[in-house]
């Protein structure tokens, strides 16, 4: 296997036929190299039976033995050769659910990484890349459990049988397998050596235009606006003819690594076969020995032929198992781990009282340093977070949230924020609606496995959303609202989440940037009511109207840019 790093993007330096972290990360596959192992090696047993049993019915022929010893060792051959059928079956039929489970594994476990790593990290990274390995790259996993780990065990097992086997029937033939057969390895290695980087490109490749194409589709509005989109579908019409070109550069040198391997087993073979000849015709070597390792010789070396040749098939599958590993590494060594609630919406372990203290908060973003913020709030409070556009209002509400590192302190009822799950204790609503596919009432319970249907009516009154049916259905990212109708629902999936008391307090970033003054002026009633029933409310705005409902106003200084 190749091994790479995907959370930092280095090239691979060394090529394993199995990446140990698959043992690590994906439990299922334990058993699954157990049975493929056993089924391996009754396999093994079934070839040189078959071998056998066939060289038994050939010289009974020749030398005109009873047809009842030829038609038992006929019969007895098909037995071992349905038995072989079987084995085959079986083998694919484990490593099929073999596959679905590590996909399966591997999915849950990747999406746990990324919530462990939280929003920041997520936000340094390409998520269309992210995608497109968590569907497609693991689904190709089926290619890399099916064919190339089952062929790897099956080599691993059989190989060093047969050699054995040949050696104790005749140890010429069996020393000129054992003399031949490394050659396979190491043009295998080769060939691997210098083939990895154009499968590397290749994923890479994809995942680009995975990117390229989720970001021209987002801004493809502002793009027609502009005049632009047809330099953009240019742009993705060289990436795709990039990968056209990757693609056709992998399958090159997968048919050049299957003639060389071929080629060179075949000439391996052919000399076993000419040694045999010889010897026979001298008499120094008898008939039945002579046929039946002559028999085997050519299965000694099918394993480790196929083994390249399925590697090439399962490529795409292990350079997706690489990204996922690299992914889970970054967890692991950043000491992340998934974050828990309790059912009462408060941080698991918190204790004292349900107040806000923020002291000395600096975010960091980039080159820039953000602050420092002092909030301090209580139950029944709204405090209003102003500043110049660019001081960094939202960048505190990224730091409540677990979406932008800091320096400095917030605590929610005595527990520090960095260590605490937001979905436990925070409600936000960004500028940025952030809905999906389904109707405006999913959208609003969000994450709320038993939708309470009065308290989404209720917050799309309080969210001033309440002329939109909660029945409507919604495209991709909310398609089929306007900007102000979005930015409503959000708002009201924000109060919805507080209402159900699973988040004493309410984040809202420039709620009302696209809402008129009569609307405005009844969001402010609404969320002056909830914090008066005591609510804890965080409202970033730049309208001067906003003042009149805050009971606290915290100023953001401009960014600080470190020398």
């Amino acid at each position: 296997m190749i091994e790479t790093d995907a959370a930092t993007g280095a090239r691979p330096e060394r090529v394993r036929p199995v990446d140990p972290r698959l043992l690590r990360y994906a439990r299922a596959s334990r058993g699954f190299f157990a049975a493929i192992a056993l089924v391996a090696l009754a396999q093994t047993a079934t070839i040189v039976a078959i071998a056998w049993l066939l060289t038994q019915a050939l010289v009974g022929v020749v030398d005109a033995a009873p047809p009842g010893e030829i038609a038992r060792a006929l019969a007895l051959l098909a037995v071992a050769v349905a038995a072989r059928a079987v084995l085959l079956w079986a083998r694919e039929w484990v490593a099929a659910r073999a596959a679905a489970r590590v996909q399966s594994e591997l999915r849950s476990r990747l999406v746990d990484a990324v919530g462990a790593l939280g929003p920041d990290w997520l936000a340094r990274r390409s998520t269309a890349g992210l995608a497109v390995t968590a569907g497609r790259g693991l689904d190709a996993l089926e290619a890399y459990f099916g064919r190339y780990l089952p062929q790897l065990v099956q080599t691993v097992v059989a190989t060093p049988l047969l050699v054995l086997v040949m050696w104790w029937q005749d140890w010429i033939s069996g020393l000129t397998v054992a003399l031949t057969l490394p050659l396979i390895p190491i043009f295998m290695v080769l060939i691997g050596l210098a083939t990895r980087a154009v499968q590397h490109r290749q994923w890479r490749t994809l995942q680009h235009l995975a990117t390229r194409f989720a970001d021209t589709v987002q801004g493809l509005a502002t793009l027609t606006v502009f005049g632009r989109q047809h330099r953009a579908a240019a742009s993705i019409e060289a990436v795709t003819d990039r990968y056209r070109r990757e693609t056709m550069k992998v399958l090159r040198v997968s048919f050049l690594s299957g003639f060389a391997l071929e080629f060179l087993a075949s000439i391996s073979v052919a000399i076993v076969a000419v040694s045999i000849g010889f010897r026979l015709i001298d008499g120094s070597l008898a008939l039945t020995v002579g046929l039946f390792v002559l028999l085997l010789a050519p299965e000694a070396y099918l394993p480790l032929r196929q083994v390249g040749v399925q590697f090439h098939a399962a490529a795409e599958g292990v350079a997706a198992t690489e990204d996922v590993f690299g992914v889970l590494d970054a967890a692991r060594a950043d000491g992340a781990r998934p974050l828990h609630t309790t059912g009462t919406g408060s941080p698991s372990g918190a204790t004292g009282e349900r107040t806000l203290a923020v002291d000395g908060l600096r975010v960091r973003r980039g080159h820039r340093v953000l602050g420092p913020v002092d909030l301090h709030a209580a139950p029944g409070q709204l405090v209003l977070i102003e500043g110049a556009s660019g001081a960094g209002k939202s960048s505190v509400l990224a730091a409540l949230r677990g979406a932008a590192a800091y320096d400095g302190s917030a605590r929610w009822r005595g527990a520090e924020v960095g260590g605490l799950a937001p979905a436990g204790w925070l409600a936000w609503a960004g500028q940025h609606p952030g809905l999906i596919a389904g109707t405006v009432g999913e959208n609003v319970a969000l994450g709320d496995a038993e939708v309470d249907e009065s308290l989404v009516l209720r917050a799309l009154t309080l969210a001033c959303a309440d002329g939109i049916d909660p029945r409507r259905h919604l495209g991709v990212q909310g398609t089929g609202l306007s900007g102000g109708q979005a930015q409503r629902v959000a708002v009201a999936r924000a109060i919805y989440r507080h209402l159900r008391g699973r988040a004493p307090v309410l984040a809202l970033d420039e709620p009302s940037s696209a809402l008129d003054a009569a609307t405005e002026r009844r969001l402010w009633t609404s969320l002056r009511g909830l914090a008066d029933a005591g609510a804890i409310v965080l409202l970033v705005s730049h309208r001067a109207t906003a003042r009149d409902i805050a009971d606290t106003v915290v100023p953001v200084q401009p960014a600080e840019v470190p020398a």
